[in-house]
This record gives structure tokens, C-alpha cells and sequence, in this order.
């Protein structure tokens, strides 16, 4: 496995995973498939990027990670989201990407890594605790589309450690 920064090429891949993870349903916050010019939009021209790393194996994508700035004019604490390919997940993609993930966050500055993840996404909730993020908040009762309330638990890493 090889871990690399993004690139515009890799969109059809990275899309066409994000759409299989929002398809199942219960691990994203995301409920609406996206068309690769959204995605490509969201990955690759939005303000705030810090870093989008790829795990791929011969040549297929095996998941991404993508850290924007969070809010406005911010440089401590950033916003983290995780993707692995949901029909043949590899072990270890989720930490291998963080590994790199976590030292250019750092070496940009930023004090604090921000993760937001249903409260429902069990796998997403330990692979969390697993890097090492900490609960720092949690918003409740987010409305999915169909009505039904779903917390979002917030979880953070300290980057000054």
C-alpha cells in the first residue's frame, strides 16, 4: 500500500468510494451521492485545504483523507474526514493515511485536529479513539434526511503533545 497526496486524476476513483460509503448508509453524515464535478469541487478547489492523502495498491484507491481549515480564519484547529473503500476494506488504511495526515497538519501549525462523526458510526467512533482523538463536544439530535435525530460526537487530537 502507498500512501500520496491526491490528485485530480484520482477523483473518479475517490468519488466513485464516497458515493459506495454514502449509498450503504450509517457511516457518513453525507446522505446524498455526489457528482464528480460536487466532488472535485469539495476535494480539490475548496478554501482551507491543508493536505487530501490517498492509500492505493495497485493502482486503486483504497481510501482518502482530506483536512480543511475549521471555520473562518482559524489556524489551530483543523477538520478531519476519513474514507476506506467499504466492499473490500484493507486493514490499516484509516492509521497509514494518518500517519501522514497528522505531520502536515502539524508541521502547517495547526494545534488541534477536529473530527465530527455520527454517534451511530461505531467503526468511524473507534478508529478515532484509536488515532488517539479525544471527545471534546458532542451537537445533538442532527436531523438526518428522513426526520431522524442522530448526534454528532466531537472528537479532537492534540497536535501540541
Amino acid at each position: 500500500m502507498v500512501v500520496r497526496e491526491a490528485l485530480v486524476a484520482d477523483s473518479v476513483q475517490m468519488c466513485a468510494l464516497l458515493n459506495e460509503i454514502i449509498e450503504i448508509g450509517g457511516t457518513t453524515a453525507m446522505e446524498e451521492v455526489m457528482s464528480l464535478s460536487t466532488f472535485h469541487a469539495k476535494y480539490f478547489e475548496g478554501e482551507g485545504s491543508i493536505s487530501c492523502f490517498v492509500a492505493e495498491k495497485d493502482g486503486v484507491i483504497l481510501g482518502f483523507q482530506k483536512v480543511n481549515k475549521l471555520g473562518c480564519g482559524s489556524n489551530q484547529i483543523s477538520d478531519i474526514a476519513t474514507f476506506a473503500r467499504a466492499c473490500a476494506q484493507i486493514k490499516g488504511v484509516g492509521r497509514v493515511l494518518f500517519q501522514h495526515t497528522r505531520v502536515v497538519v502539524q508541521q502547517a501549525g495547526f494545534l488541534e485536529i477536529n473530527a465530527q462523526i455520527r454517534a451511530d458510526n461505531l467503526p468511524g467512533m473507534a478508529y478515532y479513539t484509536a488515532m488517539g482523538f479525544a471527545p471534546f463536544d458532542m451537537v445533538k439530535a442532527v436531523p438526518l434526511k428522513d426526520g431522524t435525530p442522530v448526534d454528532r460526537m466531537i472528537k479532537r487530537y492534540d497536535l501540541t503533545c
